[in-house]
């Protein structure tokens, strides 16, 4: 019998998934969504796409030379975060406490069950409801803890279920590459490689403090995942409508650099929040506050999208349409609105390998400096000492 009871369900290459059932003859062939320009990066691919080495973030021209005859698609975010509400609508139904991870990843709390084989009947039979209600393919782990579980739906893929029994947790991860460690990036893998470090198993036997003068803080959290060892809890779904930023000057201005400027600062941390969150906006709202108090807001439904570069286009263009009275500036403010679940990875329909990776490394340093850590150069505003 188990003390906790964690459940993990992952849609099965969800987009490509949605694009098979709205077009059968797709079926079984590989599949890329992304960006069609030959410096677009794939979003997400079939796993008949998969077996030619494909993977999600590879540039577009790279999967195309592995797999020539691959069909492109430019991918509807729209389409796939309504099939994504559909399944948390199915979830929601019966799941006591369940956390949704990213627009096709969830988890569930059974724990308090009487015997954990009810646990397992319980989340077979959600898994067949979900397919059954949308016709798309999930896989399912089912141990006491996230990260054991995530792995166990990982090795059930595709469209399958695995059943991780108490007391074996660390001996099914044990002969895993650390690849399939949860959290664990590329450039991580290839320090462990370097290490010789190859398996979970071999992992297990590092010293925590040896792993901690290599990976920092992150090195212990190396050691418990390798251990089986996962405390951390289930965060209850709940939906944000909107997130919200503003400015006010400590001096009214009508100086349009500056103005622009503060715009600037305010998406991009906005838009950050959003990925951090792994959430994407599809309305954008500008506010402004006048002199003499009187407000204005102007807003935009857009794609689904948490991308810097889309999101300040529109802000930019949502600015100059209602900054039009030419009087001086007492507050500026940004709203995201229309949230859903999603990474950023999940809506790069378009945007080039170049651009995927300069955002990858400005959100590191933010994640690890704070927000404010970097910033874009037209947002510093030079003093007039400095021209």
């Amino acid at each position: 019998m188990f003390q906790k009871s964690i459940l993990h369900l992952d849609l099965d290459a969800f987009f490509a998934s949605v694009e098979c059932l709205q077009n059968s003859s797709l079926e079984g062939k590989p599949v890329l969504i992304g960006g069609s320009s030959g410096r677009g990066v794939v979003a997400s691919c079939s796993y008949a796409a998969r077996k030619f080495g494909i993977r999600s973030a590879m540039s577009m021209k790279m999967a195309l030379k592995l797999c020539p005859d691959a069909i492109v698609l430019k991918g509807d975010h729209d389409n796939y975060a309504k099939y994504s509400n559909l399944v948390t609508e199915v979830i929601g139904d019966d799941a006591p406490l369940f956390e949704k991870a990213s627009i096709d990843e969830f988890y569930v709390d059974l724990t308090g069950m009487d015997k954990h084989i009810g646990c397992w009947k319980w989340s077979t039979e959600l898994r067949q409801r979900i397919i059954k209600e949308t016709g798309l393919p999930i896989s399912l782990g089912l141990s006491i803890n996230k990260t054991v579980s995530k792995i166990g739906t990982g090795e059930a893929k595709p469209n399958g279920a695995k059943l991780v029994e108490n007391g074996t947790e660390k001996a099914f991860i044990a002969p895993l590459s650390t690849r399939k460690i949860p959290g664990l990036g590329n450039k991580t893998y290839r320090k462990l490689s370097f290490m010789g470090v190859r398996q979970i198993r071999t992992l297990s036997e590092i010293p925590p403090r040896l792993l901690q003068r290599e990976f920092g803080k992150f090195g212990l959290s190396l050691w418990k995942k390798a251990n089986a060892i996962d405390n951390s809890p289930i965060i209850p779904f709940h939906e944000k409508k909107s997130i919200s930023s503003e400015r006010t000057f400590q001096v009214d201005t009508i100086n349009i650099p500056q103005l622009k400027g503060q715009l600037t600062k305010l998406v991009l941390k906005l838009a950050f929040q959003l990925r951090k969150s792994q959430k994407l906006t599809a309305c954008i709202t500008i506010k402004i506050r006048y002199t003499d108090f009187n407000t204005y807001t102007l807003q935009k439904k857009i794609p689904h999208t948490a991308s810097d570069k889309i999101l300040l286009l529109y802000a930019q263009q949502l600015f100059d349409k209602l900054y039009t009275r030419r009087q001086l500036i007492r507050l500026i403010g940004v709203k995201f609105s229309h949230l859903v679940h999603g990474n950023y990875q999940t809506q790069l329909f378009e945007d080039t390998e170049e651009e995927v990776k300069l955002l990858q490394a400005m959100d590191g340093i933010r994640k690890r400096f704070g927000a404010g850590a970097v910033t874009l150069g037209n947002t510093v505003i030079k003093k007039k000492s400095d021209v």
